[in-house]
């Protein structure tokens, strides 16, 4: 199963991040990746700068307003952005899905990069609240491994090319 020539946008993308059959060649992996880097980019940006709204709730600076607008759209906002961070990951486990059967490997492993993005992540959220029980080196090396699952995506999924028996078909 591949992009059909001449399909129309809604089918590329139905393809592309809705489904883990078939296979793509680098190319593709490249553009799909990248789109979906750039919308979490964006989306990460936003966060970035409403979270100061979100964080304004905490501290001795806390308003004492029994409802605030601006930290209400805060978190709306987050959970729009959570809700969105789970399903760029899960089309990006579809995309490279796809990347691995051609390259002749096992589809499932697409799935380390998410995990280990939202472990970091999570470990990242995590450390600030409960850093007198949790080492920093947890940290550390939940996010030495998504380097390397990373740089490994990239050469396996990016640089190198298709197995010879999915080139054919």
């Amino acid at each position: 199963m591949s992009i059909p020539p001449g399909a129309s946008a809604s089918v590329i993308l139905n393809f592309l991040f809705r489904t883990d059959e078939g296979v793509i060649d680098r190319g593709v992996w490249w553009r799909g990746s990248l789109f979906l880097a750039g919308c979490l980019a964006l989306l990460t940006g936003i966060w970035m700068e409403l979270s100061t709204f979100a964080y304004e709730a905490q501290g001795p600076a806390a308003r004492a307003d029994l409802f605030d607008p601006n930290i209400f759209a805060a978190y709306a906002y987050l959970i729009f952005y959570g809700f969105c961070v789970l399903l760029i990951s899960i089309s990006h486990y579809n995309l490279s899905a796809k990347r691995w059967r051609a390259r002749g490997k096992p589809p499932a492993l697409a799935g380390l990069l998410p995990l280990l993005a939202l472990f970091s992540g999570a470990a990242h959220w995590l450390y600030p609240r409960v850093s007198e029980s949790m080492p920093y080196w947890t940290v550390s090396i939940t996010d030495a491994a998504l380097v390397v699952v990373i740089l490994w995506n990239l050469v396996e999924l990016g640089l190198l090319g298709s197995a010879p028996e999915s080139e054919a078909s």
